[in-house]
């Protein structure tokens, strides 16, 4: 069976087929996922600490692009900066002059470093998958999974989750029904809400 490893960088999963935008040692096939996959009918697509490097609009590209190299029923899983424990753990309105700049560099550095061009929350990210046609959406714990293929992945640095929350979200979802409705009013909302202000 077809899985597919997305951005995969030089972390190779055996067994899995590895995805890259560059010419990486592991690597198996180099392309821009944005621009289209030459796949179709995988049983899995896995992607960790990738969707926050994509633009938005980039980023819902790759979700419905997933959607459609998907066998019906394939699952996707996905790991990404939890931008509720950014703010929660990154971001304080006391404190010392020394202490508010760090916080301030510190938040600007989450957003942006590291390449960064996107940071989701759940509801956002929940709302974008069904958007782009998947379901039963669920939130995992690193390494654990119902489907055995996907267990034991997460090979990304981790930092300390706070008490509230994780700081990363690992979610799975099964390919559904396409919903183009929901998917324009998303794309409306995205449009107004952010890339309308992104504009030079």
């Amino acid at each position: 069976m077809l899985r597919l490893h997305i951005g995969s960088g030089n972390v190779r999963l055996p067994g899995w087929t590895n995805v890259d935008a560059q010419r990486l040692p592991g690597v198996d096939v180099v392309a821009d996922v944005t621009r289209g996959l030459d796949f179709a009918d995988a049983e899995a697509v896995f992607s960790e600490h990738f969707l926050e490097h994509l633009a938005v609009d980039d980023a819902l590209r790759f979700l419905l692009e997933a959607h459609r190299v998907l066998m019906d029923g394939g699952w996707v899983r996905l790991t990404t900066p939890n931008l509720d424990w950014v703010w929660l753990t990154h971001y304080r309105l006391e404190g010392e002059a020394a202490e508010r700049r760090e916080a301030a560099l510190a938040i600007n550095r989450a957003f942006r470093g590291w390449r960064h061009q996107f940071l989701w929350n759940r509801e956002m990210l929940a709302e974008a998958l069904a958007a782009c046609g998947f379901e039963e959406v669920r939130w995992c714990r690193r390494g654990e999974s119902e489907l055995p293929f996907f267990r034991d992945l997460e090979r990304h640095d981790t930092y300390e989750d706070s008490e509230e929350m994780a700081h990363i979200l690992i979610v799975e979802a099964r390919k559904g029904e396409a919903r183009p409705d929901r998917l324009r009013e998303l794309r409306a909302a995205v449009q107004a809400g952010f890339l309308d202000h992104m504009k030079d």
